[in-house]
């Protein structure tokens, strides 16, 4: 009689990477539903001994060295055509390292590669590696992007989704930039779960990583994002890149910005600004001007903001707006800034200065398609949503910056010479800032008149025409 080996599964949370011996229909660790998939476990391989083991004590490969006998002279980073998108990752592409870059679908994320991959292309040679679309599907969109440039001989196109596969022509090649678009679709033949999954996602990203590693492969790995805001697949994914960026903006705006979430080679929290064009994504070198285009003078409800992006200083118009409630519980509706900001802001404004939001629908919007995250931006939020509850415009020529307490009172937030020098330059005569109670600090820049307040009633009479 034969007997069969029974075939062992586990269950893997899609979402975090949690396992578990049985089905669930909500994961207990992250709380997602209907993400707990079966898969097969594999029987481990047993690894083939390495010639050298053997001369080694103790039988290992590896062997500690002083760190005095260590080459680690600076290494020149591969420079790149496009200024935001080198701005983002600190100055240029290192050699050897391995960058994911993450986005909703649909945002702009294999048209930005595409076209990193075709300006670098005309110096080094790149192979791009799509499982989503056909070769004929990105030869069309490669056309639209060179708008009438001839394609670079060094940019080789391969539609493939077997990691082994992908592995064996990178080694054939030998290619100084490699972009992997998208890391969902590749599969390991030696795993039995499906492509997408945990235990692919981690398998191919750590392949992916010794190979630039050993190989001295600039990689870059398309990830999507999901409905919760992170990297599809485990949280591990991230950790094992050596750079996140995060593509970020409205799909019903032409605004797109590439923010660093984690750069190991350069500073985090860069962020670099592109407008969706047909021909594709085009820089932004003056970001600040590009939002306040469309902005109306000596409009109730509108008010400008400096908030920092990383060492970027970006003026932005904060818009808010009242309006009676018919409900028991009036509406407080953000966009572009935090729920919890706003409610607090609404409170202090209710509270410390007797405005009667109790009985108003609030809204504040961030124009552009931006979200500001850090509280600079609360006195501009605090003075969009005062200027529209009295029918009173906010000086044309001002600027707005200042974290709100609860006591009312304002705080001072950092790189203030910067945001000011950044005004100035877009011609903005007036600043209203938090009083300075350190003595001796940085000068403030010239051509810009500075308005001091130490409370948001002070501010507020500063900002409202006619003294609101």
């Amino acid at each position: 009689m034969i007997f069969m080996a029974k075939i062992q599964t586990r269950y893997v949370c899609q979402n975090c990477g949690r396992v578990a011996a049985r089905a669930m229909g909500r994961c207990p660790q992250c709380g997602a539903w209907n993400s707990m998939v079966e898969e097969i476990i594999a029987p481990p391989s047993t690894p083939a001994k390495s010639p050298s083991a053997s001369s080694s004590p103790g039988g290992f490969t590896s062997q500690p060295r002083r760190l005095d006998e260590i080459e680690g002279d600076h290494e020149a980073r591969l420079p790149v055509p496009i200024g935001e998108f080198a701005r983002v990752l600190g100055g240029g592409v290192v050699p050897g390292s391995i960058t994911l870059v993450g986005g909703d679908p649909g945002i702009g994320k294999s048209t930005l590669m595409l076209q990193v991959a075709l300006e670098m292309a005309q110096e080094r040679r790149v192979l791009y590696i799509s499982g989503e679309e056909s070769e004929r599907q990105v030869k069309m969109r490669a056309v639209r992007l060179l708008n009438g440039r001839p394609v670079p001989e060094n940019l080789f196109l391969l539609t493939e989704t077997n990691l082994d596969s992908m592995l064996e022509h990178v080694r054939s090649l030998a290619p100084s930039v490699l972009v992997v678009d998208s890391i969902q679709t590749v599969y390991l033949p030696a795993l039995e779960s499906s492509a997408g999954s945990v235990s692919q996602v981690r398998e191919c990203a750590s392949r992916l990583r010794d190979l630039a590693k050993s190989a001295g492969i600039s990689i870059f790995v398309i990830g999507h994002v999901t409905k919760e805001g992170i990297i599809a697949g485990p949280r591990v994914l991230e950790h094992i890149v050596d750079t996140v960026l995060y593509l970020e903006g409205d799909r019903y705006q032409s605004y797109r910005l590439l923010r660093s979430v984690k750069n190991r080679f350069g500073a985090t929290s860069e962020v670099g600004v592109f407008e969706m064009l047909e021909r594709g994504m085009s820089e932004v070198l003056n970001p600040s001007e590009a939002f306040l285009a469309e902005r109306l003078v000596n409009v109730p409800g509108s008010a400008i903001a400096v908030t920092m992006e990383g060492t970027r200083p970006l003026l932005v118009e904060i818009q808010g707006l009242t309006s009676p409630s018919p409900l028991t519980l009036p509406r407080r509706t953000p966009n572009g800034i935090d729920g919890n900001r706003l409610l607090l802001i609404t409170a202090v404004l209710t509270r410390r200065l007797g405005m009667r939001l109790a009985e108003q629908d609030v809204f504040v919007n961030v124009i552009g398609g931006l979200r500001i995250t850090e509280p600079a931006a609360d006195l501009a939020v605090a003075a969009a949503i005062a200027s529209s509850m009295k029918d009173t415009p906010v000086r044309a020529n001002a600027v707005l910056i200042g974290e709100v307490g609860l006591s009312g009172e304002l705080r001072m937030p950092s790189q203030m010479s910067a945001r000011l020098r950044e005004a100035a330059k877009l011609g903005f005569d007036t600043a209203i800032i938090p009083r300075r109670i350190r003595k001796g600090g940085e000068a403030y820049p010239e051509g810009i008149q500075v308005l001091e307040a130490r409370s948001l009633r002070e501010a507020l009479n500063l900002a409202l025409l006619a003294g609101g």
